[in-house]
């Protein structure tokens, strides 16, 4: 799957530092929802209660997962994403590791490497 294949759909969680001004997970979910995507903010670290703990804390059905955080925090956050059924998986420069592709892959999730911020 391209990534403008993945920006067909409107419902994006984007997973990381996403309320730092100085961070790309914030950045990336500014851009999507200035482009008019309903963008649920996630951040396992967080305590802040704009931001979900978890994918599984959101009601709303979501089409995407845009991965903005450490690779070791992300295969968790991939695992779950397959629990709950979600099967796109957008992974920012820095985000990826062998063992999340490998985990999508055989989980038949389809995975693309890019940046939203170049790309949309």
């Amino acid at each position: 799957m391209t990534g403008s294949e993945m920006f067909k759909f409107k419902n994006w969680a984007v997973v990381g530092d996403v309320l730092n001004e100085g961070k790309f997970a914030c950045s990336i979910a500014k851009k999507l929802e200035r482009k008019n995507y309903n963008v649920f903010k996630v951040n396992p670290r967080s305590d802040d209660p704009r931001v979900y703990k978890s994918l599984k804390d959101i009601k709303e059905k979501i089409d995407v997962i845009d991965l903005v955080i450490s690779p070791s925090i992300g295969i968790e956050v991939v695992k779950e994403a397959c629990a709950l059924g979600i099967d796109k998986i957008f992974i920012q420069p820095g985000a990826g590791s062998r063992e999340i592709k490998d985990y999508c892959k055989e989980k038949g999730v389809k995975v693309y490497e890019g940046c939203v911020l170049v790309e949309l």
